[in-house]
């Protein structure tokens, strides 16, 4: 497989994701992506308990499709290992009311959204940090770790930082989590001018285009692979980000052109 990957001159990666065709549906993967939230959010709940709230959420499912979807995501044994849940707003933290909601970006840097997400590997759980720009969908920073501290969070922050250099006007949207009200995180921000925006409590569709987001990369990405472990899945999806989805992928929302490729019309 290696001299094939060499004599062709991509990576194992990329070589794996060209061959590999789609086994989950559109569908399929909003109902899995939020059976995984609803089962890292409420820990102790059952099978039988997340197709209820499934079904709350407008999904016509059963729960011996739940039960075998939880099976296969390795989402029974979160009750036994005591996950923290992504998304924590049980907290005494400042929070601070929604500003994107009325935004319609013009340009790069006027308002970024962040997110968590978690990644199951062969024997641990991961996390995924990133921050977008909301004009052009682009991945401006990211994170993986092993843990939901919150400097998992300020990494990917930081990373976008760096990387942007933004300007004053700049909002910064995020949910509610104690890892985004977190006096590093909100202080970071102030200290570069970033007004700070976060959703409105329990309406988890105010920071949609990070949902979006985080169903391309489950979709396309995640559920396409095995990784083998934490440094395998972090340079796998670092070339996924970077280099695929920055670079590559087409949004119709776009107008059918890359992130990339859509910021550097915008500029001209």
């Amino acid at each position: 497989m290696n001299a094939l990957c060499q004599m062709t001159g991509l990576s194992r990666a990329g070589f794996y994701r060209s061959r590999m065709a789609p086994q989950t549906t559109p569908v399929e993967m909003e109902l899995r992506d939020q059976m995984q939230k609803v089962a890292l959010e409420w820990p102790a709940y059952g099978y039988r308990r997340i197709t209820h709230e499934l079904r709350h959420r407008g999904f016509e499912v059963n729960h011996k499709r739940v039960l075998r979807m939880m099976r296969e995501d390795n989402l029974l044994c979160i009750r036994g290992r005591g996950f923290v849940v992504t998304t924590d707003s049980r907290h005494n933290l400042p929070v601070y009311p929604n500003l994107a909601r009325a935004m319609s970006p013009a340009a790069i840097n006027e308002l970024w959204v962040a997110d968590i997400t978690y990644i199951r590997l062969r024997t641990e759980f991961v996390y995924l940090a990133v921050v977008l720009d909301a004009f052009s969908r682009r991945v401006v920073g990211w994170a993986l770790g092993r843990t939901l501290e919150a400097s998992l969070a300020i990494a990917a922050l930081h990373m976008a930082l760096v990387e942007r250099k933004p300007g004053s006007g700049l909002v910064h949207h995020s949910d509610r989590g104690v890892q985004y009200a977190s006096h590093g995180y909100t202080e970071l921000l102030k200290q570069h001018g970033v007004t700070i925006s976060m959703s409105r409590k329990g309406n988890p569709y105010d920071n949609a285009a990070c949902e979006s987001f985080m169903k391309t990369l489950k979709y396309e990405e995640v559920y396409r692979n095995e990784y083998i472990d934490f440094n395998d899945a972090r340079a796998r999806l670092g070339e996924f980000l970077n280099q695929v989805y920055n670079q590559k992928r087409l949004h119709s929302a776009l107008g059918y052109v890359s992130p990339a490729e859509f910021e550097s019309g915008s500029t001209q």
